[in-house]
């Protein structure tokens, strides 16, 4: 199975030590296969270079057999065997005629005598010797002239070379690879470096922050077609995003005086009973058109860097806005927490909207005789407390999604009021939750970062993510 590499900067990395580890096994060898052969074919014309000057003194006598007359100076360097050099002479009847070994012995024993030259490795006791047995003819009568060179002289230096090639090329061949990957690491992510700053603008592009685009400039020409087609791709997003945002305010602005007119014609024209079931549904189908009204006055609502709000005046007056809408179903709806200003980064009619939601939301799935707790705390959270049923945990990932009420569908709401707090406190750069409570009821927290707190983005602009998939 083929190796994965998930990250392009590593792919490209592992494949160059790949081919630095192999160019590094295989320079070494090719070289040394190259000295090798240079080696042999230098010891080749060596021996060769021998067994011709002793064949130009080696002649037949007339009586038969053969003479050898060797200058003094060349019979002196073959007898005290200078450079392991040592020489004997075979006729064609196998027999040693001369040879400058101890006790005339030939350098090859009964090996079969070839037409053409031969090299040959052979060991002698401890010794071993690289020869040649170079044929040579006389008349009617051959001889073989047989030269070999001790490899383990002294002053044999070619194949020591050669044999310790390999064992010194490596000290400084692996410092050079691990030099070179260093090197590699460190070019490949210069080289990258404006595709980890382009991966990490695109991380960042939510529905937030639409506008931005990955720079093209910058990239390498291999990856600019995949940037422009992302390019062109967030501004189709962007134009549907627009589109369908003008088009849900129109329609929420269209079905406004429609619904106003209905309501007063079904109060004025049928009779009590009648009417009251109609007016339910017509302000369930008003409450829709408000949410979606705020949705799109919400997607045109900046917030810059240094704006701040204050969470204890906030939620106060939340309360004091539902405090009559809890007396009159017989709840009660309480502040606790923090008594001093909290203040934070953000829009202040916003998070108003988003407790407001949150506490409307508690005061309508909790019991009569019952209590809505509001606890803000001095780190910038804010817990709307109710005891209710609860949620059930398979919906509480679900809760915060536009439309969604849950399979009970309690309540008149158009499961609007939650996505829209999300929605809000993630453009605040804070977190909402939710959770059970003992013995009943539900928990929902707000985090956001108090005024000391960098904000996460110089500006927020608040995308259609309540109305597109």
């Amino acid at each position: 199975m083929k190796p994965r590499f998930r990250s392009l900067l590593w792919r490209i990395i592992g494949l160059h030590v790949f081919a630095l580890t192999a160019a590094a096994v295989a320079l070494p060898l090719a070289i040394y296969f190259l000295l090798n052969d240079t080696a042999a074919s230098y010891e080749n014309r060596t021996l060769r270079a021998h067994a011709d000057t002793v064949a130009l003194y080696l002649a037949p006598n007339p009586a038969g057999g053969w003479s050898l007359s060797l200058p003094d100076d060349l019979r002196t360097f073959y007898q005290h065997e200078f450079d392991g050099f040592a020489y004997s002479v075979i006729d064609q009847s196998g027999r040693v005629a001369f040879s400058s070994l101890p006790g005339g012995a030939p350098i090859l024993r009964n090996d079969k005598r070839l037409p053409q030259p031969v090299y040959f490795n052979r060991q002698r006791g401890k010794a071993i010797y690289y020869g040649a047995s170079i044929p040579e003819r006389r008349g009617a009568e051959n001889v073989w002239v047989e030269v070999a060179q001790d490899l383990q002289h002294p002053d044999v230096i070619v194949d020591d070379i050669v044999a310790d090639f390999l064992r010194h090329v490596a000290w400084f061949t692996i410092p050079i690879v691990i030099f070179l990957i260093v090197a590699d690491i460190a070019i490949v992510r210069r080289a990258l470096h404006p595709v980890v700053q382009a991966s990490e603008l695109a991380r960042s592009i939510d529905t937030t922050r639409l506008e931005l685009r990955l720079p093209a400039h910058e990239i390498p020409r291999e990856i600019r077609p995949l940037v422009k087609a992302v390019n062109h791709a967030l501004d189709r997003i962007e134009q549907g995003f627009r589109t369908l945002r003008n088009f849900t305010a129109d329609a929420a602005h269209e079905l406004r005086t429609p619904l106003s007119v209905l309501r007063l014609r079904v109060d004025t024209t049928l009779p009590a009973d009648v009417a009251a079931p109609l007016r339910k549904d017509i302000e369930a189908m008003s409450y829709v058109v408000e949410g979606l009204l705020a949705v799109a006055e919400l997607e045109g609502t900046l917030i810059a860097s240094d704006e701040t709000a204050d969470l204890h005046a906030i939620t106060a007056d939340a309360i004091s806005l539902l405090a009559p809408i809890a007396l009159r179903q017989g709840k009660d709806i309480a502040l606790t927490g923090a008594l001093a200003p909290v203040i934070v980064r953000g829009n202040r009619g916003m998070l108003f909207q988003a407790v407001r939601n949150l506490a409307e939301n508690a005061l309508t799935h909790t019991a009569p005789g019952t209590c809505v707790e509001i606890a803000l705390g001095r780190d910038g959270s804010i817990s709307v407390m109710d005891e209710g049923p609860g949620i059930p945990a398979g919906e509480q990932p679900l809760i915060f999604d536009r439309f969604w009420r849950g399979e009970s569908k309690r309540g008149d709401g158009a499961g609007l009021g939650l996505a829209i707090v999300q929605r809000i406190v993630d453009a605040h750069g804070g977190t909402v939750k939710v959770c059970n409570r003992m013995p009943r009821g539900a928990v929902f927290s707000i985090q956001l970062a108090l005024a000391s707190v960098p904000f996460p983005a110089a500006e927020a602009r608040l995308a259609p993510k309540l109305l597109g998939h």
